[in-house]
């Protein structure tokens, strides 16, 4: 059985830092592409970034790009979010997701989905 799950969550002010961890097991973790996802009160699902099963490779949304670092440990079955210069507006609920060697920031087609971990970000 496939299981992710997200953990680092929480409260932080603005200009604050925060490293969510999604620990996945149950698949060969170096055979996925892993992706960071979002969701705020109200809003669609939103793409953050990726990283490659190898790790040489990341993209990010506009968004996060600067302040956000996706990073990735296969000895652990463990990727990370970075998160740095938090604004109010990154509050939302984070997911990670695994695709299975396919290069995809689109919610379309994650092979499976963790359960979530909320982030707020206080002004």
């Amino acid at each position: 059985q496939v299981q992710l799950v997200e953990s680092g969550g929480g409260l932080v002010q603005a200009g604050g830092s925060l490293r969510l961890s999604c620990a996945a097991s149950g698949l060969t973790f170096r055979s996925y592409t892993m992706g960071w996802f979002r969701q705020a009160p109200g809003k669609e699902r939103e793409f953050v970034g990726i990283i490659s099963w190898t790790g040489e490779s990341t993209s990010y949304a506009d968004s996060v790009k600067g302040r956000f670092t996706i990073s990735r440990d296969n000895a652990k079955n463990t990727v990370y979010l970075q998160m740095n210069s938090l604004r109010p507006e990154d509050t939302a609920v984070y997911y990670c997701a695994a695709d299975r060697l396919v290069w995809r920031t689109i919610l379309a087609g994650y092979d499976y989905w963790g359960q979530g971990t909320q982030v707020t970000v206080s002004s």
